[in-house]
Order: structure tokens, then sequence, then C-alpha cells
């Protein structure tokens, strides 16, 4: 799928997306850093914000909800932490290193 920049600013969500067949170029796999859903159940303060999921991530997020007896939206919150955690750790250590030349 190829947008340029100016175009992703006009999108809604209604707009259909055009993909292509072409190449992906070099991949690189990356360890599992997400948590369990059973890790997903702690309570943590947040901003409130509108987001429009998939029925399907909707639908296992309050089937693992009901199984730990807790509320879908904390489960997704904490997920997103932990992404978020996740990555900032590695923007940290990589903007700590000192170049050479």
């Amino acid at each position: 799928m190829a947008f340029s920049t100016a175009s992703m600013g006009r999108m809604s969500m209604s707009a259909k997306i055009r993909y292509t067949d072409e190449r992906l170029g070099r991949l690189k796999v990356i360890r599992d850093f997400l948590p369990p859903p059973e890790d997903l159940v702690f309570r943590d303060k947040g901003v409130k914000v509108t987001i429009a999921l998939s029925k399907r991530s909707v639908e296992f997020f309050k089937g693992e909800a009901r199984k730990h007896n807790t509320q879908y939206q904390r489960m997704i919150r904490r997920l997103l932490d932990a992404y978020a955690e996740h990555h900032s750790r590695r923007l940290t250590t990589r903007s700590t290193r000192t170049r050479a030349g």
C-alpha cells in the first residue's frame, strides 16, 4: 500500500484503500514482547480518547475480560501502555548513544 504524505491527511475512514502487489523489502522478525491477556488487568490513571477498533479485537478483549473478571477497556489500555513503554525504552537507549565520526 503506498500513499503520499499529502494524501494521508485527506483520507477519511470510509475511503477505500488500494492494495498493490509490490515487494515488502527486507523484513525483520522481532521477539514477541506483548504481555499475555491476564497481565493486562491492573489499574492505571488514564486520559479519555475515542478510537475505532475492529469488531474482532473488541470481541476478543471482552471475552478475555470476562475470564479474568475485569473490564475490556482496561485490558486494551494496559496493552497500549506495555507497547509504549517497550518502545520508549528503545528510543531512550538509542538516543543516549554517541556517534563516532
